[in-house]
């Protein structure tokens, strides 16, 4: 599948294995591996950091197989997820940021560019968050918010 604004493949990247099942080395239990997720999440990981987490530390390849729910689950049931999903929170700091670049360099058109981008795949998801039912319908986007927010 191509790029959303770019003409490149973007084929690159690791890929899961195709026969998901529960590797011999891993000793953990489905409830030692909820706990785990709950104290990562506690200490103010995001979900995608106690995957990685996980994985590198503890030697747990995929959570998802072994105890046949996804960490957001898991952190949805112990009360642990946050107010906002992670990938939107990434793009608003992403825009925070090109936003507090472009006070100081208003002739970067590459930057000028970006923020609208940046603010268009905004707007998609939270109309995507809306409808899932994942936001509330009143929630709204704007900058100034953006930085209380996300601080």
């Amino acid at each position: 599948m191509a790029r959303l604004y770019s003409r490149s493949k973007g084929k690159a990247g690791s890929k899961k294995p195709l026969d998901a099942k529960k590797q011999p080395w891993v000793s953990y239990s489905n409830e030692e591996i909820e706990k785990l997720i709950v104290k990562l999440a506690k200490s103010g990981l995001t979900a995608s950091q106690i995957g990685l987490n996980l994985r590198d530390r503890y030697g747990i390849p995929d959570v998802q197989v072994i105890t046949s729910k996804k960490i957001s689950q898991i952190l949805k049931e112990h009360g642990a997820l946050p107010k906002l999903p992670e990938d939107l929170i990434s793009l608003i700091r992403r825009e925070i940021d090109l936003a507090k670049h472009l006070e100081t360099n208003k002739k970067d058109t590459s930057a000028q560019r970006g923020l609208i981008l940046t603010e268009s795949k905004i707007k998609r998801l939270v109309k995507y968050y809306k409808a899932h039912k994942m936001l509330p319908l009143t929630w709204e986007f704007s900058r100034e918010n953006a930085k209380l927010l996300i601080g």
